[in-house]
Order: C-alpha cells, then sequence, then structure tokens
C-alpha cells in the first residue's frame, strides 16, 4: 500500500475509555471544506500553500493520497456523506436536489448511537425546517450557512441582527465566479469567521456526558474567492502555480462556454494573470480555514480531549481554477474530483486484544477512498454495525490492515451527470494510478497514467502502447454498469460496448421519491 503495515490498530469503536465514569467512546470531529483541491496542501508538497494546521493533523495521523468525490459537485457528494453509498445507490447521478430523507443516513445512526450530533456551516439540504421532523437529516442541532441565494439561513439571519444595513455580498463577487478578491467587510462578517466561532464555542461549551459528533463544514474555499485582505496579502501572485493547460486533449475548452454570465464561465481561456490572482483568492480562502481549524484543535486542546476525539478532515470536491480552461467543479479530473482527507485518531488508552496499541503517525496511504467511506468509519468509531449494506468502508479497518488487497476496493468509480453544458456528462474510474474516463456526449474516451502524468496532460487512449490498458478499464466500466442493471442507455445489448448518451440522467431508479 505504500506504507508501513500498522501494528494491531485497536477498533476505536470498543472499550475506548470511561470520561468521568460515563463516556465509552470518542468525540468526533469532522472537519470539511467545500470545493477544495487536493494539492493545496503544504503537506501534500505545494511549497506555495499555507496550511499548517491541517499539515499538523495529517503529521500526526494519515493522509490519503488518493482519496475522490465520486460526484464532484455539492449536493450528491453530501448524499455520498449521509448515504454511505455509490451514486447509482443513493440515487444522484449529479448537481440535484438531496433527497428529503434516506431510509439510512448517518446523523440518525449517530443520535441512536448516544451521540449528540450538530452540524455547523454547509448541509446544503435545503432551508426548510419543517422537513424531517424540524432538523435536516437527522442532526439534533444546526447552525446552517450554505451560500445559496434566497435562503435566509442561520447566518443570513445573524449578520442581518448585527448589521441590517450591510450588503453581505457587497465584494461584488458571485457563488460561482471565477475571479477573486479580498473580502469587504471586518472579517468578523466573514462566513468562514462565522462557522469557525461556533464550533469553537460548542467545544468551549459542551457539558453533556456523552460523546458528541460535530461536522464543522467550511463553505470556502467555494467560490466566491473572498479571503481578508492580511490573508491575500500571505501571498505573492508571481509565485501562483500555473495552470495545466496545452495538453493534447483540452484546446477546445480555451473558448469561453457559458449559459451563464462571465463570471460564472465554466470554461475558457481568461489569461495567466487572472488565473494567477483567483488562484492567490483561493489559497488565502484555504488558507483562512486552515487559521480557524488551528483554533478549534486550540479548543479542544483546552478541553482535553483532543486525545479523546477522532478527527476527520476532508472536502465534497475540488476546484479546477483554470486546469485545462475549466473552472468549478463537476469534471472527472484531478483538480475537480480528487480531494484531501486526513484522519487523526487519539491516543489509545486501554489495551486490548492481548497487546498495547502501536500506531505509527506521519504517513500516507494510497490506495482509492471516498466521501462514502465517512459514514462507515464514524459508525466504527461509535461501535455500531451498520444497519444495512453501504458500499463505503471503514477507514479504521483499512488502517489496522485488516482490509488490504483485495479485500479492499481497488478502484473508485466516478461519474457526474450533465453539468453546465450537454457536452460535460461522464462516468470514471481509477485506483490513483491510472483514471479511464468515458465522455458520453461524443463520446471519447480518456486515460491517464496518473503516476507519470499527475496533471493528466497526455490522453493515452490513443497510444498503441496502451490499449490493453484501455480495454480492461472499459470492461471493468462495463461490468459496473451491468451489476448496477443500467440498461441499454448505458451498455449495448451484446455487453461489449458503452453507449453513447447525448441526453442525462439525474437520478438512478434508487433515488428516494419522497
Amino acid at each position: 500500500m505504500g506504507w508501513p503495515v500498522l501494528l494491531s490498530f485497536l477498533s476505536l469503536a470498543s472499550s475506548f475509555w470511561l470520561c468521568n465514569g460515563v463516556q465509552e467512546h470518542p468525540n468526533i470531529l469532522f472537519l470539511m471544506t467545500d470545493q477544495h483541491r487536493s494539492d493545496v496542501l503544504g503537506v501534500a508538497g505545494n511549497p506555495v500553500a499555507i496550511t499548517p494546521n491541517l499539515d499538523r493533523l495529517a503529521k500526526e495521523g494519515v493522509r490519503f493520497t488518493s482519496a475522490y468525490s465520486s460526484t464532484p459537485t455539492c449536493t450528491p457528494a453530501r448524499a455520498a456523506l449521509l448515504t454511505g453509498l455509490k451514486p447509482w445507490n443513493h440515487g444522484m447521478l449529479g448537481y440535484g436536489n438531496i433527497a428529503k430523507a434516506y431510509a439510512y443516513e448517518m446523523p440518525v445512526a449517530l443520535s441512536e448511537a448516544g451521540y449528540t450530533t450538530q452540524s455547523i456551516g454547509k448541509d446544503h439540504f435545503g432551508w426548510n425546517r419543517t422537513d424531517n421532523g424540524g432538523i435536516p437529516h437527522g442532526y439534533q442541532e444546526t447552525s446552517l450557512y450554505d451560500g445559496l441565494p434566497g435562503e435566509f439561513d442561520d447566518y443570513d439571519q445573524w449578520f442581518n441582527r448585527n448589521d441590517p444595513h450591510a450588503n453581505p455580498m457587497a465584494t461584488g463577487l458571485t457563488f460561482n465566479d471565477y475571479r477573486g478578491r479580498a473580502y469587504a467587510l471586518p472579517e468578523y462578517y466573514h462566513p468562514t469567521a462565522w462557522v469557525g466561532r461556533n464550533a469553537v464555542e460548542f467545544v468551549s461549551t459542551y457539558n453533556l456526558t456523552k460523546p458528541f459528533m460535530l461536522k464543522v463544514s467550511f463553505h470556502r474555499p467555494h467560490s466566491p474567492y473572498d479571503p481578508p485582505q492580511r490573508i491575500m496579502d500571505l501571498y505573492n501572485q508571481s509565485n501562483m502555480p500555473d495552470p495545466y493547460t496545452g495538453s493534447n486533449w483540452d484546446e477546445r475548452y480555451a473558448l469561453k462556454f457559458s449559459g451563464e454570465p462571465d463570471p460564472g464561465i465554466w470554461c475558457g481561456d481568461v489569461g495567466i494573470d487572472t488565473v494567477k490572482h483567483s488562484r492567490v483568492a483561493y489559497y488565502g480562502s484555504v488558507t483562512f480555514v486552515d487559521e480557524w481549524i488551528g483554533l478549534i484543535l486550540g479548543s479542544l486542546e483546552d478541553r482535553g480531549w483532543l486525545e479523546k476525539t477522532l478527527i476527520l478532515f476532508s472536502a465534497d470536491h475540488g476546484d479546477m481554477i483554470g486546469d485545462h480552461y475549466h473552472f468549478r467543479k463537476g469534471y472527472p479530473y484531478e483538480g475537480s474530483a480528487h480531494i484531501p482527507m486526513l484522519i487523526r485518531w487519539p491516543d489509545a488508552l486501554t489495551e486490548s486484544r492481548g497487546g498495547k496499541i502501536a500506531v505509527s503517525r506521519g504517513i500516507t496511504c494510497e490506495v482509492p477512498v471516498e466521501i462514502r467511506d465517512i459514514f462507515p468509519t464514524f459508525l466504527d468509531v461509535a461501535g455500531v454495525k451498520p444497519a444495512q449494506q453501504l458500499n463505503g468502508q471503514s477507514l479504521l479497518d483499512l488502517l489496522q490492515g485488516s482490509k488490504s488487497g483485495s479485500s479492499w476496493r481497488e478502484w473508485i468509480d466516478l461519474e457526474h451527470d450533465i453539468c453546465y453544458n450537454v457536452t460535460n456528462h461522464w462516468n470514471a474510474l481509477t485506483d490513483g494510478h491510472t483514471k479511464y474516463i468515458f465522455e458520453a456526449y461524443f463520446p471519447d474516451e480518456q486515460l491517464f497514467d496518473l503516476d507519470n502524468d499527475p496533471h493528466e496532460m497526455k490522453n493515452l487512449a490513443g497510444d498503441p502502447k496502451w490499449q490493453s490498458a484501455l480495454v480492461m478499464w472499459r470492461s471493468r466500466l462495463i461490468k459496473q454498469f451491468q451489476e448496477e442493471g443500467r440498461g441499454p442507455d448505458w451498455v449495448s445489448s451484446d455487453g461489449t460496448k458503452l453507449v453513447q448518451r447525448t441526453k442525462g440522467q439525474l437520478y438512478s431508479p434508487k433515488y428516494p421519491k419522497s
């Protein structure tokens, strides 16, 4: 797996410790960013990114180097988080509405396991407290900021109470803007600061004897890219990495192509200076979030709870920020689908299975993991067996060495229905070393050697030396479609070819209808 085998890692789900004679299982702190690329982390080898607190989590835990978002836009990624299922099974094949309820959901399961469940920040469930018994998808408490026009959520109400005459969008950017600017208001009002303060307050004042599962979901670095000026000043435009363009396949995306006003374009050559300035603001948005993550970790330490809390950090998807002339998300490429994922576990305070726990920290794990793995991981922490079959697997099983090789997935499936333009819908598979993409509209195939071409500059689908690999990956996707029962719109009747699809399919038959 590219990292040392861990020794007899105790399942954190059993006999963990007693806190004041009551708490048997660790707290869970789930930190999440929105639209965060996997490579904008210092610990990932990025010499520009300023992320000391996320780097700390990686150095004190494990960084998963092949973590992906199977359907890399906001709502389907969060459906995977809620359900632990792959796209066909939770039903969202693209950017649609999260169902009002699923048969088995993470917050409900953890609440039933004795956890206090709190969500702060972005859920993207829709702003309607009359659904689901008044609490979105089973969270016992929520303090929400989704960043969606037309929703007067908790942040909007707080902002209006504190400065009713100010414009929260005074910076002048849209929520799908490719441009970047410094935040126009005092940073106290910034959504990142609001989410961070609420999280710090929760940890600082929590006084129940049962463990908590706290989800802290920052809206940024999702556009608008708008960090405070002092954060933008930490970066220099000249030092920003250039976007990856000029491959053997991306020229057709250099033309601006959008059905939205110009700031919302999804592809196009906007010029290197504009891209680099946007990247300064994007990186600054990441750093501002990292700063608040540090304060949240500090509040855990102040309570003496750092070693009584499992911490998992991830993102819902990435952001192309100009790579291959693409912006935003919804693509199979690394900037969009490859996400950061880190896990830090508490010190083991008991003995189990006849021996003291020995855990190596600061390592990387390169097996393919995905957002669907978060739900079963948290169940494992809580000592709960899934009440139904999940497609995700517990990361703790992987870390303790009980899942390896054929017992852990060899590759992960990715897909997205039509997004931005009728030509942009696709299916893909990757094991973190090779990536196969089927572009359904054209139809075209792409094959990338990620080990030697991590920025996807050379499509190898037409290379004679790669034909056997191409056939193998295509066959794997055909087999997946057949096993899922997708039918003749996806696979030819003789089972040998992927079918061209000029029309989309947003939901699978398994999407909950009520």
